[in-house]
């Protein structure tokens, strides 16, 4: 059988580093017998020298009539899209070049790469994101697009967008996913040292404001709590850390986390809990008195809501490929939150609304 052929479009201004997402992904994906999934091949809007934004070009041997050959199109992200990103329309050329793509073919973006699509009318009442500092843009630019600005891809079936940079490998790897299953996406992932999935969005990478100098810092006191996550935790104790009054301390805490200090350790919970079942063999009873859940039916709520998936399933995904994933760090994982006005008092429980001034178990 012919392989699934993925053609990677090159543009003048392109960033070599997602150029090479494409082709690192979709080229390490093999089957149990070390046979290759993907054919990657990389196409211009004329065969020869692309310019990137680095002090180097790449030779590129293909011309777009290659595009018509594709079964998914990958379009990586440029600098100089010219009309594309400023009006909001493709060249004579981008578009005589697109063209060439067949009904049916899947279509994949990864960052600025969305405009491209979005000019040529793909995106057109379809759900799509790109890197967060051009969302807004974007949105204005094409307002048949349904942005959402929070997310590291979206996935609408034939047409998949990714956020900037690096989300371009979580996209690939969801599509590694989506077509041969969690296992070869893994050791894809673990082939590439990366997180087979990342939670949560852009949000977690988008610049916070910084808390000025005379403030006093919180990081004593996660540090503190981090040692100490089985156990029942105490916001007058995590206050105390800081020498500070419980409001001053939750105050200054989401200043610092951008979260109150409750979603932050249930944040930092299921994460303790994402590792132990990455990693070992712990009955749920013993991975939820580890991490300070409690139980196993507290530890399914919390990882349920923070991945989507119950305790079991996500050990099950990480050992289908027979070993050690490896961690990240997913961001605001969410949790149990309560009204603004608890804070200065309470913590939030998993296994009800809030206690007062009492423990997170």
């Amino acid at each position: 059988m012919a392989l699934h052929r993925v053609v990677v479009l090159a543009l003048t201004g392109l960033l070599p580093f997602e150029l090479g997402i494409p082709h690192r992904i979709f080229g390490r994906a093999k089957d149990p017998a070390g046979t290759p999934l993907y054919e990657i091949l990389t196409c211009a809007l004329a065969a020869g020298p692309v310019r990137t934004d680095a002090d180097f070009a790449v030779q590129v041997e293909h011309g777009p009539e290659l595009l018509a050959t594709a079964d998914t199109v990958v379009v990586p992200a440029s600098y100089e899209l010219g009309p594309v990103y400023e009006e909001g329309r493709l060249s004579g050329e981008l578009a005589a070049a697109l063209a060439h793509i067949r009904p049916g073919t899947r279509l994949v973006s990864i960052c600025t790469g969305g405009y491209v699509l979005a000019a040529a009318g793909f995106l057109d009442g379809r759900p799509a994101t790109t890197h967060w500092f051009h969302a807004e843009h974007f949105q204005r630019l094409f307002p048949a697009v349904r942005v959402d600005a929070g997310v590291l891809y979206t996935d609408d079936g034939d047409v998949l967008t990714s956020a900037g940079v690096a989300a371009g490998i979580d996209l690939c790897l969801h599509i590694v996913r989506r077509d041969h299953g969690a296992a070869v996406a893994n050791d894809v992932a673990r082939r590439t040292v990366v997180p087979p999935h990342r939670d949560g969005g852009q949000a977690q990478f988008i610049e916070r404001p910084v808390p000025q100098p005379q403030l006093a810092s919180t990081a004593a006191a996660r540090a503190w709590v981090l040692d100490r996550l089985h156990e029942p935790v105490r916001l007058v104790d995590l206050a105390r850390q800081e020498a500070m009054s419980v409001r001053t301390f939750t105050r200054r805490f989401r200043e610092e986390a951008g979260i109150s200090p409750g979603e932050w350790i249930v944040g930092q919970r299921v994460e303790r809990a994402r590792r132990l079942l990455e990693r070992t063999d712990l009955p749920m009873e013993q991975v939820a008195r580890e991490t300070g859940f409690g139980t196993a039916q507290s530890l399914r709520k919390h990882v349920q809501a923070a991945l989507g998936v119950s305790p079991t399933a996500y050990r099950r995904t990480f050992r289908a490929s027979g070993g050690d994933a490896g961690g990240n760090a997913g961001g605001d994982t969410g949790g149990d939150t309560g009204p603004e006005g608890r804070e200065a008092g309470t913590l939030p429980s998993p296994d009800g609304p809030s206690v007062r001034a009492g423990s997170v178990h």
